[in-house]
């Protein structure tokens, strides 16, 4: 398989002007992994997003040494070199306090999953064809010489998202890019799904039950927040992987609300909330829902607030707002307002829910003016009756709309008492 000629330039076009590919950091770890007949080139995700004009974070390289060479390389430059995945040629190498993953170019020589028995090579189409799609097999110099070994960038830019090979070996060697697939065409698709890469995730995604809750949690989650989320998610459901990852139907339509919600009124979304609105129905879905995707204990509190007894509030009405405020503090009263509104079915722009949902930024929440000694002071109490006695005075002073005075409060206290 040829390497495409990266000197066409009529067909490719260079990052020379990219910003990271200027910064110190970047340049150190390029000097330092690169001569006396290495070579090394950035790859995949920080090459195809600075073709898109998006911001690079985290960037990756390939390189033709082994990871031994590209360790003392590393240290012979003053740069510090960590074996994070050694065995499978992988060196995180550390400038100026950035770290890159240095991959020695390799190719698969068996696959076990995600595990791989992997050969060392200094062939890059090689080290392209055992990549998942064609748009990560783009590989930039440190003059921003773009390579492209097997045509991704013409994919990338025509919003195609295709396996490299066939789909279904692809897939076999890590049941993860059927996820990757759908979540790659969220972010970079544009038209119809790929047909044999569709047909392929569809066909092989009992293998999904293959995958740790924590593999596939994390897809889910970039998926759920991506910006064509609600698509996605529906094409999941219309193909049969949904239920295969959620073990439940879900709810389709107030997830969508949610995200029209979110849109409308400028919210970031999260990933927790939207899972919420997508697949919870009872308080029990929360821990269950939980325990299959392995979340922690925030974000299962978070479920917990779309079940449907815990949206039973027209929090449209100001004072029922209010009251939620008071008693959840403002995080989680904001999610509860989108929750609710998303299942209520109100517009997008419903001035009322409008007006509940930043209610927190200008009714400043009150204090209960009574305290344990207070109780205390009218009579011989135990620390539970105490207890019991402010929780019922708090609950006349919310009932009133937070008016009652102290006095007020002390008298209602006394009448409990007699």
């Amino acid at each position: 398989m040829a390497e495409q000629d990266p000197t066409d330039k009529s067909a490719r076009p260079s990052l020379c002007d990219a910003t990271w590919l200027k910064r110190p950091e970047t340049k150190r770890a390029f000097a330092a992994l690169s001569g006396d007949g290495i070579e090394t080139r950035a790859v995949g995700g920080a090459v195809r997003d600075a073709l898109l004009g998006l911001e690079v974070a985290d960037i990756d390289f390939a390189t033709t040494a082994a990871p031994d060479k590209t360790m003392a390389r590393a240290r012979k430059a003053g740069l510090k070199a960590i074996p994070t995945g050694i065995e499978h040629g992988t060196v995180t190498v550390v400038a100026d306090g950035v770290a890159f993953e240095v991959t020695t170019l390799r190719r698969d020589v068996e696959t076990f999953g995600r595990h791989a028995t992997v050969a060392f090579t200094e062939d890059w189409a090689e080290d392209a064809a055992r990549r998942d799609f064609t748009l990560n097999a783009l590989y930039a110099g440190p003059d921003g010489t773009l390579y492209d070994p097997l045509g991704g960038y013409d994919d990338l830019a025509a919003g195609r998202v295709r396996f490299i090979g066939d789909a279904e070996a692809r897939i076999k060697e890590d049941y993860l890019r059927i996820l990757r697939f759908f979540r790659f065409n969220t972010y970079f698709g544009r038209g119809p799904l790929d047909e044999a890469g569709l047909s392929a995730c569809v066909k092989l995604r009992a293998g999904l039950a293959q995958l740790s809750a924590e593999r596939v949690c994390a897809e889910l989650k970039r998926i759920l927040i991506a910006p064509a989320a609600t698509a996605a998610i529906e094409t999941l459901f219309d193909y049969g992987l949904l239920t295969e990852i959620l073990a439940s139907a879900p709810r389709l339509d107030r997830f969508a609300r949610l995200i029209d919600i979110e849109a409308a009124q400028g919210r970031e979304p999260s990933a927790a909330l939207r899972l919420a609105a997508l697949a919870v129905f009872a308080a029990e879905d929360a821990p269950r829902l939980a325990a299959r995707l392995k979340l922690s204990k925030a974000e299962q509190a978070v479920l917990a607030l779309g079940a449907d007894e815990a949206l039973n509030q027209d929090l449209s009405d100001e004072d029922a707002a209010k009251r939620l405020l008071y008693l959840s503090g403002a995080d989680s009263y904001v999610s509860q307002v989108l929750l609710a509104w998303a299942a209520c079915g109100a517009a997008s722009d419903d001035a009322a829910w409008q007006r509940a949902l930043v209610l927190p930024q200008h009714w400043e929440i009150p204090v209960f003016p009574l305290r344990g000694p207070d109780i205390m002071a009218l009579g011989d109490f135990k620390g539970p009756e105490i207890g019991e006695r402010l929780r019922a005075v708090e609950q006349h002073w919310i009932d009133g709309g937070f008016a009652a005075d102290c006095s007020e409060l002390l008298a209602k206290a006394k009448a409990l008492v007699g």
